[in-house]
């Protein structure tokens, strides 16, 4: 992508490129299968994905954070990371050691074979359930993530909301993803949870914990479709328009570490689709054990990174800021 320098933009806007704070989320994304292949999916994930992650590298992410008190939160993602085998070895594991747990479920999974008791699973090991749900009508739904997916979305919801999930004064969290269906930064994240639970209460009962809104990455199959229809240009104009310095400061890079199915180790999971190297120096989980030696330490960046910096901001927990950002540049390449 021809877009200026995200680092020399940040150290203009901002005061200086993102660097490493502390690590308090350890991200794992566990493979590529999944049973859906969702226009949107930065990992290229689908049914005929076979990549996933072995019982070895499970249990060095667990001594990862048996050696690390201070990392909080296992965020697990894939592709759909209950078809992984040790999934549940590695969210026991973690729960074990006192640490909270993030399933990034897409819903429909829990229909596949050998996942029916699935919900019940997360419930008894209290894990968050992080869920897409790009939009609140079966149409626009069904654009992104294809056709029947939307009712049986709502299903699994109405399942998650039966065993406890989302409700008002329960304990197991239950957050719902939303991100544009096109080439567009996503709206104002407070607002537009207001008509989803207005919408998903008054239609189908259900009840959920917070909307997370996540803007687009500009990268796989995303960037596929930009190119095909010829707003490659357009939406990297949008991004870097509309970069907000606020956002920074906040940015998940800085205090989380992905992890890849084979062990190596990332500042992001986009970075890890894109196989850019943590910009700590280290290359997989085997080469490092106190998370505590990157602190300060730079981080990878690129083109990319200006969707998580334009407007409210974007990642994996939702929008950074309140304020939005707008640079109102004429065109990305404009920008030496």
């Amino acid at each position: 992508m021809d877009a200026p320098s995200f680092a020399e933009i940040s150290r203009r806007e901002s005061g200086g490129a993102p660097r490493r704070a502390a690590v308090t989320t350890l991200q794992v994304n566990v493979g590529r299968r999944c049973d859906l292949a969702c226009h949107h999916c930065h990992v290229e994930a689908g049914p005929n994905r076979t990549e996933t992650i072995d019982w070895k590298t499970v249990d060095r992410v667990l001594e990862l954070l048996e050696a690390n008190p201070g990392v909080t939160t296992l965020d697990i993602t894939g592709g759909a990371p209950e078809l992984c085998d040790p999934f549940r070895h590695l969210v026991i594991g973690a729960r074990s050691l006192g640490r909270a747990v993030i399933d990034r479920c897409n819903l429909t999974v829990f229909e596949q074979p050998g996942q029916e008791d699935t919900p019940e699973f997360l419930a008894a090991n209290a894990v968050r359930v992080v869920a897409s749900l790009p939009c609140y009508t079966r149409e626009n739904v069904e654009r992104q993530r294809g056709r029947g997916v939307f009712d049986r979305s709502i299903a699994s919801l109405q399942r998650l909301n039966r065993l406890g999930y989302g409700l008002p004064r329960g304990d197991l969290g239950l957050d719902l993803v939303y991100n544009p269906l096109g080439p567009d930064l996503p709206p104002e994240q407070a607002e537009l949870e207001r008509r989803y639970r207005e919408e998903l209460r008054a239609l189908f009962g259900i009840e959920f914990s917070r909307l997370i809104t996540i803007a687009n990455m500009p990268i796989k199959r995303f960037a596929h479709a930009l190119a095909r229809d010829g707003q490659t240009d357009a939406y990297l104009a949008l991004l870097v328009n509309h970069f907000n310095p606020a956002t920074v400061s906040e940015l998940m890079c800085r205090r989380l570490v992905s992890v890849g199915y084979d062990g190596r180790i990332f500042d992001c999971d986009f970075n890890q689709m894109l196989d850019l190297p943590l910009g700590a120096g280290r290359a997989t989980v085997w080469d490092v054990l106190d998370l505590g030696e990157l602190e300060n330490a730079a981080i990878t960046t690129a083109a990319h990174c200006f969707g998580c910096t334009a407007g409210a901001g974007s990642s994996c927990g939702g929008s950074l800021t309140s304020e939005v950002g707008d640079l109102r540049r004429e065109a990305a390449s404009e920008a030496p």
